[in-house]
């Protein structure tokens, strides 16, 4: 391979060349003029006489009667000299303009950024609104614990806004997904939406961080009472989640493993939070009692955040105890309703928008669906809700409106998959990515709209999303957990940031200039 050096050498051969030939040139048109110099001379005056001492300074004095030849031979030479010279500096400069490989116009404005970047920006625009919309509900439940509703409206009215931008930005990334725009332009025009919709959410909560920590007053007489918030609210949970290890238990023994599946493992998950919580709080006492006030605020928050994830899981084992015990009483008369839907389909043949090989294909596999379920309610456990979820599809298919007990079906399913998906993906968002989230955003929506079976199928699309991201994450911080337990929880939940080794700082009201505002400390 030729070195860099020796590649080299030519350009500077050839530019030595250039020289030595400008040079050349003005060395010829120097000659030039010295020679034509006593030529233009001869015979222009007489000789100058031999004068005296006392006639020098008069010699000396210019002659005012003619004009000297030197006078016009001078000015000639610098004018062909700089005509020379220009002729050269042209040539170069359009030489160098005819091999030049970088533009020669710097555009003050910067390119803008491929599709594939701007899609990276977005996706990670919506995860950090996401983050920061949770994190703020989760402090704010602690502010109007203790305060009242008139001195938190304004961040309150500052979270439904971001939700309301977020909600936005969503629905564009999922129509962008599907294709829509279609043109190039558009596209990039969309993206830049979902970006600018996320920023726009992350300055509303900005813009009220400072005023909330006024509010609280954590650094200075304000911690002591909301320590006690927090307190007792762990108390509480503490209390909760010993009822729900035994209510999972009962569970487990009256319906199949696959009901129990959405809350599989989250009393251990709580338990986990709690022990994170207990020394985060105790840890704040003695800060406080020290003096420190930041870093007090900070183990507080750290505290605050995990209380309330444990809340969630712990409130998702009793949602779940709930819906199972509704879907089984419900699910008898859905039976019946679903039959009473097969027999009117069957009258109306003519009527329906079907063929009549599509509808009676259709009927056969909804009665299939009856019978299997009417077997697994006299053969043992069973899954209730996956029971409403199999009889609710089975009368969709057959494309008539429902109404009634089969209508109350397909709302019970849908809220339970909707809130078992947001539960997951804020007990994790530390680790969820967007496409998870923007599902259960579609879901929540449809579910707002009416529309039960779409919003049942996003949140569960959702849910699986999400628990993939979880499995390909991993456990965060897996040999420091032995040292603080409770530590990977709380990353992998995003109660803590983990910008610092010890997982510092705390998630805390804010957008993404304010939600890493405090800090705890050396771990």
């Amino acid at each position: 391979m030729t070195s860099s050096l020796i590649r080299g050498r030519p350009r500077r051969a050839k530019a030595h060349i250039r020289i030595r030939v400008a040079h050349a040139v003005l060395g010829a048109v120097a000659g030039f003029g010295w020679l034509v110099l006593p030529v233009m001379t001869v015979g222009a005056q007489d000789p100058v006489p031999l004068a005296d001492t006392g006639t020098v300074a008069g010699a000396a004095a210019p002659q005012q009667g003619g004009t000297s030849a030197v006078d016009l031979v001078l000015p000639l030479v610098v004018g062909v000299a700089a005509v020379v010279l220009a002729g050269y500096g042209y040539l170069r400069r359009t030489r160098r303009a005819r091999t030049r490989t970088t533009p020669g116009i710097v555009s003050a404005v910067p390119p803008a950024p491929a599709p594939a970047a701007l899609e990276r920006q977005a996706r990670k625009a919506l995860v950090l609104a996401d983050d920061c919309v949770r994190t703020s509900r989760e402090e704010l439940s602690f502010v109007q614990e203790r305060f009242a509703w008139q001195d938190t409206e304004e961040f309150t009215h500052a979270l439904r806004s971001a939700q309301t931008e977020l909600a936005a930005a969503c629905a564009i990334w999922r129509r962008y997904e599907q294709g829509v725009p279609e043109e190039a332009a558009a596209r990039r025009q969309a993206l830049v939406g979902v970006i600018g919709r996320c920023a726009e959410a992350g300055r509303r909560l900005d813009t009220g961080a400072a005023a909330l920590d006024l509010l609280r007053g954590l650094e200075g007489p304000g911690l002591d009472r909301a320590l006690e918030v927090a307190e007792g609210r762990f108390r509480q949970l503490a209390g909760r989640t010993v009822t729900a290890q035994e209510t999972f238990a009962a569970l487990h023994e009256r319906y199949a493993p696959s009901a129990l599946d959405p809350v599989t493992g989250y009393v251990e998950q709580a338990k986990d939070r709690l022990v994170f919580a207990t020394a985060r709080l105790n840890d704040a006492r003695q800060a406080a009692d020290r003096g420190d006030g930041d870093r007090a605020a900070g183990l507080l928050r750290a505290a605050e955040g995990a209380v309330a994830q444990a809340g969630v899981l712990i409130s998702g084992v009793e949602r779940l105890a709930t819906e199972l015990a509704e879907a089984a009483g419900l699910l008898p008369a859905t039976l019946t309703g679903a039959e009473a839907e097969l027999a009117a389909a069957r009258q109306e043949r003519g009527r329906k928008p079907l063929t009549s090989g599509e509808l009676h294909a259709r009927l056969t596999h909804a009665d299939t669906v009856l019978a299997v379920v009417r077997d697994e309610l006299i053969s043992g456990p069973y899954d209730p809700l996956d029971a409403l979820h199999r009889i609710v599809r089975a009368v969709q298919r057959l494309e008539d409106g429902r109404a009634g007990v089969v209508a109350a079906a397909a709302l019970l399913v849908a809220r339970g998959s909707v809130a078992g998906a947001d539960g997951f993906i804020t007990v994790h968002r530390g680790v969820v990515g967007p496409q998870a989230r923007v599902r259960l955003a579609q879901a929540v929506g449809e579910l707002a709209a009416g529309h039960t079976d779409r919003a049942d199928t996003a949140a569960r699309e959702a849910r699986d999303l999400s628990e993939r991201d979880v499995r390909t994450h991993g456990t965060p911080y897996p040999a420091a957990t032995q040292v603080v337990p409770g530590l990977a929880g709380a990353v992998q939940g995003g109660v803590l940031l983990a910008e610092d080794d010890n997982g510092d700082p705390p998630a805390s009201y804010g957008g993404p200039e304010t939600r890493g505002r405090r800090r705890t400390g050396p771990a």
